[in-house]
């Protein structure tokens, strides 16, 4: 999906995103409005005398990182001459929050965003992979299916990603059961464009991490789709389904859709800066009578978790 279109819809919307930001979403929707891939935009700052790496280029407008330091600013400056932009609107952005000059942090650490980061921590080890493997996410959509048990059956997903370094030809995806879950017998099944790579479970813990292996080998700027799934249904009653985003991204569309014969009697949205803080921010949902699902839609996630919750009668 071109997160132009999406984020912003027309030339009026950068104007209005760059009034209000934050400096990541208005970076992303000018260059997305220029149509220029980040090496495109590397390479014309170079033609200015100015230095920046694809990867920070990529950082900034995920909002992973803030330009801070005096040479950052000054690409920043350059950046509005690049981007055809009103000279300061994208460092006007970049002023400090009114907060006692702390800025909220514009990243999460993956051991914020799950209950057992020990875990997660020694299946990546074994896999020698890091969670940024080079990729950021587009635009992603997420299915939940909850079955006649009250079990989470599957979640399927289709990304949109783009590469910030060369030869990236995989991702990790992970899974986080519920209680009960046995992770031995979840299965991955790989989707569009992607094959299943090495898969590593932890005994007594409900994780599961496998590699997606990509069709192509992705150089620095190159966008990529891919869809995947986990089929679980071995774990106890399930109450919530989340999604934690280390960084600020893209659209997210999250689906949950219920069986017929064991229906919630109410549903909500609702966002965690962390794995173990308290909810806020929730939304009553209504439930689809044709479809017996419920959704929600974010024009850009994180960093944080972000939820659906139901209750059972």
């Amino acid at each position: 999906m071109n997160v132009h279109s999406t984020e912003t819809g027309t030339p009026g919307g950068l104007d209005r995103i760059l009034r209000t930001g934050p400096f990541h979403l208005a970076l992303r929707a000018a260059i997305e409005a220029r149509g220029l891939a980040l090496h495109r935009v590397r390479h014309r700052l170079a033609q200015r005398g100015i230095h920046v790496g694809v990867t920070s280029l990529s950082y900034w407008q995920q909002g992973a990182r803030r330009p801070r330091r005096a040479e950052s600013l000054r690409a920043v400056r350059a950046l509005e001459d690049v981007l055809g932009l009103p000279d300061g609107s994208l460092l006007r952005l970049l002023a400090p929050a009114d907060d006692g000059g702390r800025e909220r942090p514009a990243s999460r650490s993956y051991q914020s965003l799950f209950e057992r980061p020990d875990v997660l921590r020694e299946l990546l080890a074994e896999l020698d992979s890091p969670l940024d493997g080079g990729l950021h996410t587009l635009d992603h959509w997420e299915r939940v299916r909850i079955g006649a048990r009250r079990e989470l059956l599957t979640r399927s997903s289709q990304q949109a990603v783009r590469a910030h370094r060369d030869g990236i030809d995989r991702c990790l995806a992970i899974h986080y059961g519920d209680t009960g879950c046995a992770p031995e017998r979840v299965r991955v099944r790989a989707g569009e464009n992607c094959r299943v790579g090495r898969v590593r479970w932890s005994e007594g813990a409900p994780v599961v991490v496998t590699e997606l292996l990509f069709d192509t080998r992705l150089r620095s700027g190159e966008t990529y789709v891919f869809g995947y799934a986990f089929e679980d249904g071995t774990g106890g009653v399930s109450h919530e389904y989340v999604r934690g985003f280390r960084f600020g991204g893209g659209p997210y569309v999250l689906q949950v859709g219920f069986d017929a014969e064991e229906l919630p009697v109410r549903c909500h949205s609702f966002a965690r800066t962390s794995a173990g803080a308290r909810p806020s921010g929730a939304q009553e949902l209504t439930l689809s009578g044709a479809s017996r699902t419920v959704h929600l839609v974010r024009h850009s996630a994180g960093p944080g978790i972000l939820g659906i919750g139901w209750e059972w009668a």
